[in-house]
């Protein structure tokens, strides 16, 4: 009887497939063996999604055309940032507003003197008239794809909630609104090395610099009949 191959380690066998197993397999792979398929191969492609190898890599825009698309609109994952944040922004002008009216300390203490720390409430209902109308300046410029008003306007509202020092909420629109004016910048920067370097075709471009054809060796220019005359 046959003993065990001594070239293959125990690292290298296979153990056996249980049916959901063989189910995966039989999906991923139709037509194949399921048994032959390595198991750290079945176990990546049942979590991770299988890459196409026929795709090929989005190097992102290239050329002037595509540069000055990207430059004037947003993509789809900057407009959907800026779909998701603009409703959050109303929510947390709302919330933030009503906390500081909750929170309003009196206009007058115990013994009847005026309180210093007291707020206008009309001051708060500016306040959150003000994140409200940010909240929709970001729908609509995420709307539209503006990206470069999108991060001012993320960013504004961002430092508005920072000062009145609830950061949790501010700082995640300040990142958003800096995210989105750092991809603008870059944009701009590559549109114009662009323009710059010009359109590249492939074609050799032809010399400015004219050369006077030359006479091949061994035979002489013939002689003009003026020239012959001025020689005589």
């Amino acid at each position: 009887m046959p003993g065990p191959d001594p070239d293959v380690s125990d690292d290298d066998v296979t153990p056996p497939m249980s049916a959901w197993q063989r189910l995966l397999a039989a999906i991923r792979h139709p037509g194949g063996n399921p048994e032959k398929v390595p198991l750290g191969s079945r176990l990546s492609s049942a979590v991770l999604k299988p890459a196409d190898a026929d795709a090929a890599p989005d190097a992102g825009p290239t050329t002037v055309a595509e540069l000055e698309e990207a430059v004037k609109y947003a993509d789809d994952k900057e407009r959907l940032v800026g779909l998701i944040g603009a409703p959050l922004a109303g929510m947390i002008g709302l919330l933030v507003t009503g906390n500081l009216m909750a929170n309003d300390p009196k206009a007058l203490l115990a013994n009847g003197q005026i309180n210093t720390l007291h707020v206008n409430p009309s001051l708060y209902l500016e306040l959150g008239g003000v994140a409200l109308a940010l909240a929709v300046a970001m729908l609509v410029t995420a709307w539209y794809r503006k990206r470069l008003y999108l991060g001012i306007v993320m960013a504004l509202y961002g430092l508005s909630i920072f000062n009145l020092h609830f950061w949790g909420f501010g700082v995640p629109f300040i990142l958003a609104g800096a995210w989105f004016l750092v991809r603008a910048y870059r944009l701009q920067t590559k549109l114009k090395l662009a323009k710059e370097a010009g359109p590249t075709t492939g074609r050799p471009q032809a010399n400015k610099r004219y050369t006077p054809p030359t006479a091949p060796p061994g035979k002489a220019p013939k002689a003009k009949p003026g020239d012959e005359r001025k020689a005589g």
